[in-house]
């Protein structure tokens, strides 16, 4: 097991039990649960690898994918009484997907070659874009477009660390370093109140 095999590991739970808790919330059904969180955790990188050419995307080559997120959803479900005592839950499991997530879609660049700028535009996306997905189908603005969170911002100032430190840092502390960025970004983000500027129609 490499350590990029870890990072998709972990990348893919964090974000199938994120959508299946939002899902929860909203009281949909076991069927309903299941799809936001498999939604969630393969929608971003779903639109990485059509955007690159990378198809059949990633998921429909190997089972593992799907199995480990129907298995996440399943423990979500079951352990439903647990997780709805602990009300940071659904934000923590949301952030440490956000990282890992960003940082696969970068190296998902980097490894066909791509302008960095761009390899952190791909990274963005697929840390973003299964919670633009999950918000949407569960009728939410996406967290993605709210003024008062730092999401998209955390991801690209973390990608953009990942990639001036593989120059001079081995690939895992890069990695390491990158994610515990964004994540910490985006905790502080909330901690403290952090807030892009809302523009404002007349």
């Amino acid at each position: 097991m490499t350590f990029q095999f870890i990072i998709e590991i972990l990348g893919t739970i964090a974000f199938a039990v994120s959508g299946a808790f939002s899902a929860m919330e909203k009281k949909l059904d076991l069927f309903g649960v299941l799809i936001i969180g498999f939604v969630t955790a393969i929608g971003g990188g779903t639109i990485r690898d059509v955007l690159i050419g990378n198809t059949p995307v990633t998921w429909m080559r190997d089972m593992t994918t799907p199995l480990i997120i129907l298995g996440s959803g399943l423990l979500t479900i079951l352990f439903k009484g647990y997780l709805e005592k602990l009300k940071i839950t659904f934000f923590l499991f949301d952030t440490l997907g956000l990282g890992l997530f960003t940082i696969i879609g970068i190296q998902k660049g980097l490894s066909i070659g791509l302008n960095p700028g761009i390899c952190v535009a791909l990274g963005t996306i697929t840390g973003c874009f299964g919670g633009v997905l999950r918000d949407m189908l569960l009728n939410h603005i996406p967290v993605l477009f709210r003024s008062r969170e730092i999401y998209a911002t955390a991801c690209i100032i973390g990608g953009t660390i990942y990639c001036f430190g593989l120059m001079v840092l081995p690939q895992q502390a890069a990695q390491v370093l990158a994610i515990g960025l964004i994540c910490g970004i985006r905790i502080l983000a909330v901690r403290l109140n952090w807030q892009l500027p809302a523009v404002k129609g007349k």
